[in-house]
């Protein structure tokens, strides 16, 4: 079996609905999402955002059996200008060598980039602070989660490949706040907060709704991206 690691259903939602005979498995309090796809079974597990949420959700999932690799998918937020809404990240700092280096591994003519991903302990939106972690890292983009996972996966002795998607960049940052639009502590967007900034800073619901379908190209970009992947068998 196949695991296949997001933050949020936000980010496997689209994945998800390509998935034959889907079943909620649950065991020691862990869930998952489990079914086919060409021929291969997978376990769609969500980490929530952050170091917190993260470590302690992919320790328990590992420890249900045993995969043969783990994908760790999701958003990611560009650092480097080049990339653009869209774009794969290949990680070659977290990814194993062996998936990495595989083959198999073909993306045809709309390569993903790869370079490499920093893990930060909180969303960074500015272009001060995207420009600082650029030079202090070298990374073309961050995440809240990966480095989390690929320590897990390691102690665990499973494979692990690390793709993301962009989702916001330096000329086209989050929508509103960061703390407004995702609650960390809660793990999820506290409306009434967002519903109070919409009140108060106009033109938000437009930028709003600009981001979300900036979001839902990210997701279809992964999700396809996903797709050509286990079409073949990385390992």
């Amino acid at each position: 079996m196949i695991a296949i690691a997001f933050a949020l259903p936000a980010e496997s939602s689209d994945f998800v609905r390509l998935l034959t005979k889907p079943i909620i498995y649950a065991r020691d309090g862990v869930e998952s999402i489990r079914g086919q796809i060409h021929g291969r079974s997978v376990a769609v597990f969500h980490t929530g955002v952050g170091e917190k949420s993260c470590r302690a959700n992919i320790e328990n999932f590992l420890h249900q059996q045993r995969f043969k690799y783990l994908i760790s998918a999701g958003f990611a937020g560009a650092l480097d200008e080049e990339l653009q809404i869209g774009n794969l990240l290949l990680s070659e700092n977290f990814s194993s060598p062996e998936l990495l280096g595989s083959p198999h591994l073909d993306f045809a003519e709309t390569g993903p980039f790869v370079g490499k991903l920093a893990t930060v302990p909180g969303v960074i939106d500015s272009k001060a602070e995207r420009a600082r972690w650029a030079t202090e890292s070298g990374a073309a983009a961050v995440d809240m989660e990966t480095e989390f996972i690929a320590a897990a996966c390691a102690a665990h002795r499973v494979p692990m490949l690390s793709l993301r998607v962009i989702s916001d960049t330096p000329s086209e940052p989050f929508a509103a706040p960061p703390n407004v639009l995702f609650d960390l502590e809660k793990q999820k967007t506290d409306f009434g907060r967002l519903a109070f900034y919409l009140v108060t800073h106009p033109g938000a619901l437009m930028r709003l709704n600009a981001f979300r379908q900036r979001v839902a190209l990210a997701r279809k970009s992964l999700t396809s991206a996903l797709d050509r992947l286990l079409r073949v068998d990385l390992a």
